[in-house]
């Protein structure tokens, strides 16, 4: 407690900038505690500890702020997912292929479990300018899992591919999303590199008979 009130009271002597990220780190408290209907302005002032002008001094309103917030846990979690890929895929071998994606996106997930819910809890939101950026963001995913989809499946010589890829890439997205889900909110007793190499298996013996 007296750390935190510590915390406060920087927060409320510093400027703008400098004060930006602590005022974030209470909004991520907030925004997972409440959701998005529930982060007021005044809401993370008080988190912070701090008069909501000063808030207002950070962020011009709650969208600018949770918008902040999401691009934050975003960068977070997504710089760690490419990190941890491969950066020569081996394509001959799917199983690995699809299992070193997924473990890699498993690891980061369960290292920034605050990220993750932000990040993919978010597009549950309605309409919020929070929830259409997560699902932009999301197509932008999509995009390039389909460009390797359609990379992996001209090897392997299936035939109507450009129909074929989305769907596949749909549901590589949804499984990461679903693995996720599983080990940080429904805390499943799997360990990501378990969930991966089943979940690979499972999905290299669907791509190979379809």
């Amino acid at each position: 407690m007296a750390q935190d009130r510590a915390v406060r009271r920087r927060a409320a002597h510093l400027g703008p900038e400098k004060r930006r990220p602590l005022i974030l780190d209470s909004a991520l408290q907030v925004y997972l505690a409440h959701g998005y209907r529930g982060t007021s302005m005044q809401a993370v002032a008080d988190a912070a500890g701090v008069t909501k002008p000063v808030v207002y001094e950070c962020f011009r309103n709650r969208d600018e702020l949770l918008l902040a917030l999401l691009g934050r846990e975003e960068k977070r979690l997504f710089d760690a997912v490419i990190a941890a890929l491969p950066k020569m895929p081996d394509f001959e071998n799917l199983e690995a292929l699809i299992g070193q994606g997924l473990e890699a996106f498993l690891v980061a997930a369960t290292e920034a479990p605050d990220s993750w819910r932000v990040v993919f809890e978010s597009s549950r939101t309605s309409d919020s300018p929070v929830a259409k950026r997560v699902r932009a963001a999301r197509e932008t995913i999509l995009g390039r899992l389909r460009d390797l989809v359609v990379m992996y499946l001209g090897t392997i010589n299936v035939e109507d591919t450009e129909r074929k890829a989305p769907v596949l890439a749909e549901l590589l997205a949804s499984i990461c999303e679903s693995c996720g889900r599983m080990l940080i909110v429904e805390k499943q007793p799997w360990t990501p590199k378990e969930l991966a190499a089943y979940v690979s298996r499972l999905m290299t013996l669907g791509v190979k008979r379809a």
